[in-house]
């Protein structure tokens, strides 16, 4: 064939059937196809001689085509010959931009713009474009590009063609793409690449590529441009179809969840895909910024075969803020692990409109029982439950009760005085009335507390039937226990008393003061998990004191796995939370444990609770104190009535107040009994245990306590403790001298706790910042009791 060059000129050109890329100076003549990958002998039925003599020809002007086509027609009359003058048709009018993509492999590239070095044996594809310039008459087109002096061309009939070129709209549609960031890919960049990118153009970054599809591209086909690309262009952009959700039952309370996008008929696991993104943007990890994306954004997502798939915001979020845990640890599968018991997070694929889901909707059905938790109706008590419980009590009353009819466990968690005691006590009533109770509740709690829920379930619920194992004689107590409802342990004794208590199964196991089990490690946390019952609760004021790990602790008791291990829950929770501040997890981690704690604080519930609310604490003296007492009482016994026996009663007084004087100090801690040797010796230190058991908590909780003792020195003890317990604390006694400071200390709210002597603050002080008052030994005349009270 005979067709014009860009000059004009008209030249010989060869075609091939099929379309060969290249053809060989071989004799005979071969071809070589690249892009089919073949190469072979051409047969053309010339000699290959004479054919690579007239493919190897000048152009001819027009006064060179008679010549030439007289010599053809002797010479090789089977060949066709250039036309002799005919008429040029012309190609004008406003070209039509292309923008043509690509990609290629490099092993190698300098740093330029947004890209940093790139060396690795194995190739990296480097993205680029180029551009060229339609120029049509009726169905005709013909191609330039920028830079090349074309202007004449022959079309697909054979006819020669001018190209009247309109370089001044050429250069415009240049500009446009330089003004979205297109910049001509420098060619020192690829210097040891094998070649360079020559006349094509790249963007700032592969960042940038990877935005051009939903940012660029709807921009440049406004303005008139038509994009090409192969349809294996890695940042070509495929749409999802469908989104799907398959959920199987695992067994042991837990479902493998898979979720998928439909993409050309394809499944495609959406686990990695997400797991990606989270990784390449960051910014899905950040509660704040999650709020900030709008709900319209498109979103790219990349598959491990370099496509990449469009889809809305307002898809991923949900997921990003519901299982953002789930994708720290994703198996290879892409399949997710999903505990029952975190069912509400699964609401969104509730939806239909949005979600085609397949396998067993039990998990729904929890969910929505989980939910109900969070707006439980109160309860009237049982009958025969003496105490009259305020709503907020009734409410947490059904809670207890929704935990139980769900076979699930939890944490009452209500701020010290809200009443938590008298809530498990009607729970357990409640059971024994409906025949639930048939195995007894175990309850463990700190020594201190005690007698304190011996007098509560006599005081409440005597219909309960309470065994306390403690004391040196509890072993005498061990074969009662099936016969009895309500069983008292302490922390101390679990693990001396393991073997014993492991003989029984328990509908309860109830922790009390349950943040003395943070320590996982510690012996008595371990006991506690081993032992078997139906049901577990804890009570607890402060279900968090220090760190997320006394969280995890009480989890691993109640509902093992939950939380996962401690690793697992350090790593997902715990070092995001502490160490990073990682809102997201934060929030998304109180909406797990939400249906499994019920905490009302004293602000909340302040229109149910009367003025004033009195709490008295009983201790029961053990150990080395309980034989101090019992030595001095009896000794100040025989005193005494020596002493009204020759004086008689009234001339007696003193003997009878030194003597009760001695009781109170032994009470408060044996430290105080100066005159007596053995005191010194006395470890145990009742009164002040409990106390160190109240206040961590209470100032947790934000409280500002007042404490009255008659005695300086046991303010003294107090102080120490304090200090070794790491609680701010100011003192008030008669010595002090600073009155005025001291007090502007505790108001200002530099302090939580204040020390005060029941004589010096009883008059002529008003703080009002106090919310809280413990009064350490009470004293004899109620009336000074009351005028600290009201300070």
């Amino acid at each position: 064939d005979w067709r014009l060059d860009q000059t004009g000129h008209t030249r010989a050109a060869l075609k091939t059937d099929p379309a060969a890329a290249h053809l060989l100076p071989t004799d005979p003549l071969w071809y070589l196809d690249t892009a089919g990958g073949e190469a072979g002998p051409l047969d053309c039925g010339v000699h290959a001689a004479l054919l690579r003599r007239l493919l190897e020809l000048p152009g001819l002007g027009r006064g060179d085509l008679p010549v030439v086509a007289e010599l053809l027609a002797e010479a090789a009359p089977d060949l066709p010959r250039p036309a002799e003058g005919a008429a040029l048709a012309v190609l004008e009018g406003p070209p039509l931009p292309v923008l043509k993509l690509a990609s290629q492999a490099f092993t190698y590239w300098s740093a330029h713009r947004g890209y940093p070095v790139h060396q690795d044996y194995r190739g990296r594809l480097y993205d680029y474009a180029g551009v060229a310039f339609r120029y049509s008459k009726d169905e005709e087109q013909v191609e330039t590009t920028p830079g090349d002096a074309r202007h004449y061309a022959t079309l697909a009939d054979g006819q020669a063609a001018r190209i009247n070129r309109d370089l001044a709209a050429e250069a415009t549609r240049q500009e446009e793409l330089r003004q979205l960031g297109f910049a001509p890919v420098p060619a020192r960049a690829f210097t040891y690449a094998g070649g360079a990118l020559t006349g094509k153009l790249g963007l700032e970054s592969e960042a940038a590529w990877e935005r051009f599809f939903t940012d660029l591209a709807p921009r440049l086909a406004a303005a008139g441009w038509v994009v090409e690309y192969p349809r294996d262009f890695r940042h070509h952009v495929l749409e999802a179809e469908s989104w799907e959700a398959d959920l199987e039952e695992e067994g042991n309370g837990w479902f493998k969840l898979d979720l998928g996008i439909l993409v050309e008929g394809r499944r495609l696991s959406l686990a990695p895909l997400l797991s990606n993104l989270f990784q390449r943007e960051p910014r899905w990890l950040d509660a704040a910024k999650l709020k900030r994306i709008a709900q319209d954004e498109t979103v790219i997502l990349h598959t491990a075969t370099g496509e990449r798939v469009r889809v809305a915001a307002e898809r991923i979020k949900p997921l990003a803020s519901t299982l953002i845990d789930l994708f720290d640890a994703l198996p290879a599968g892409g399949e997710l692990r999903v505990s029952a018991l975190d069912a509400p997070r699964l609401d969104f694929l509730a939806d239909q409109a949005r979600w085609q889901f397949k396998g067993d909707d039990e998990l729904f059905r929890l969910a929505q029982r989980l939910k109900q938790a969070q707006g439980i109706k109160t309860v009237a008590p049982p009958p025969g439950f003496t105490l009259e419980l305020r709503p907020y009590q009734r409410e947490g009353l059904a809670w207890l009760q929704f935990l139980r009819e769900q076979n699930l466990a939890g944490i009452l968690a209500d701020d010290m005085g809200l009443g938590k005691t008298a809530q498990a006590l009607a729970h357990l009533l409640a059971e024994k009335q409906a025949g639930r109770l048939d195995q007894p509740a175990l309850v463990v709690l700190p020594t201190s507390l005690v007698f304190n829920w011996k007098r509560e379930a006599q005081r409440c619920a005597p219909d309960l039937k309470v065994l306390s194992l403690h004391g040196p004689n509890r072993a005498d107590a061990f074969p009662l226990i099936p016969q009895h409802d309500v069983c008292l342990t302490t922390y101390p004794l679990l693990w001396r008393d393991e073997e014993e208590l492991a003989r029984h199964h328990y509908a309860f196991l109830i922790l009390d003061e349950a943040q003395t089990v943070k320590n996982a490690k510690a012996r008595a946390a371990g006991v506690v998990r081993r032992l078997q019952a139906r049901h577990r609760l804890c009570l607890t004021g402060t279900p968090l004191e220090n760190h997320l790990g006394e969280l995890w602790a009480q989890f691993d008791f109640l509902l093992p796995g939950f939380l996962g291990d401690i690793k697992q829950f350090t790593s997902t929770w715990r070092t995001p939370i502490e160490k990073r501040g990682d809102q997201l997890r934060r929030d998304l981690l109180a909406r797990r444990i939400a249906p499994f704690i019920l905490r009302r604080k004293k602000e909340d519930v302040a229109k149910e609770l009367p003025a004033k609310t009195i709490i008295v604490r009983s201790v029961e003296l053990e150990g080395g104190q309980r034989d101090l007492y019992e030595t001095v009482r009896a000794a100040m016994d025989a005193k005494v009535r020596e002493e009204i026996a020759s004086k008689g009663f009234n001339r007696s007084q003193i003997v009878i107040l030194d003597a009760l004087l001695k009781l109170r100090q032994v009470c408060c801690d044996p430290r105080l009994l100066k005159t007596v040797t053995a005191a010194a010796k006395v470890k145990e230190r009742a009164k002040l245990d409990l106390l160190m058991d109240m206040l961590p908590e209470l100032v947790e909780e934000g409280r500002r306590v007042l404490v009255f003792s008659q005695f300086t020195t046991m303010l003294a003890l107090i102080a120490e403790a304090l200090d070794r317990a790491g609680i701010g604390y100011v003192s008030l006694t008669g010595d002090t001298t600073n009155r005025e400071e001291v007090v502007g200390r505790f108001q200002d709210g530099q302090v939580p706790v204040f020390l005060i002597s029941l004589k010096a603050g009883g008059v002529g002080l008003n703080l009002t910042t106090a919310d809280t008052v413990i009064h350490f030994d009470p004293w004899w005349n109620p009336a000074a009791e009351q005028q600290a009270i009201d300070r």
